[in-house]
């Protein structure tokens, strides 16, 4: 039974980044609920998935560390700041041993993202001038891009080789 709420618990994470960059890529806004769902569901995740205090307070260090650079980030108008608080919040889940992976997978996938919607702006300028909703707004030719899908990205590809997935894994 703890297995089954366990799994369900670790389905948080990938469940609400998907969502995130849904949100984002269609109205260019990551709600806080988002983020402070990712927070409030990594504790419990956490404990059920069998991590040590100290691995927790290394988490939460890391988190603390990502959202400083986030701020400077926003700060400079790099990114918004759902995207910074969701690039925090999923380095709560991520931890040291898949930040590396996060962040390479976060820029290459933005980079990428970027280019194509580049170019998606260019072929599809007539629509972006016409264009109504969303997909009109994403096409804008200086618009902005939106980063939360790189973000979550990122976070889904880094996921597997986090702290909790494996701890949770190695129980089997």
């Amino acid at each position: 039974m703890l297995n089954l709420v366990t799994a369900l618990l670790l389905c948080v994470f990938p469940v609400v980044a998907i969502a995130a960059a849904l949100r984002d890529v269609t109205t260019m806004t990551i709600p806080n609920w988002m983020s402070v769902v990712l927070i409030g569901g990594f504790f419990p995740t956490a404990l059920a998935a069998g991590l040590a205090p100290v691995e927790m307070m290394s988490h939460l260090a890391i988190a603390l560390g990502v959202l400083v650079a986030a701020m400077g980030m926003f700060a400079l108008r790099w990114i918004g700041g759902g995207d910074a608080k969701l690039l925090a919040s999923a380095s709560l889940w991520l931890g040291f041993s898949a930040l590396p992976e996060f962040l390479t997978w976060t820029a290459l996938a933005g980079g990428a993202f970027a280019l194509i919607l580049i170019q998606a702006r260019f072929v599809a300028h007539a629509y972006a001038v016409q264009g109504q909703g969303w997909v009109g707004r994403l096409l804008q030719p200086k618009g902005d891009i939106p980063y939360g899908v790189a973000i979550a990205i990122g976070a889904l590809a880094a996921y597997p080789v986090s702290d909790l997935v494996t701890s949770w894994s190695a129980a089997f």
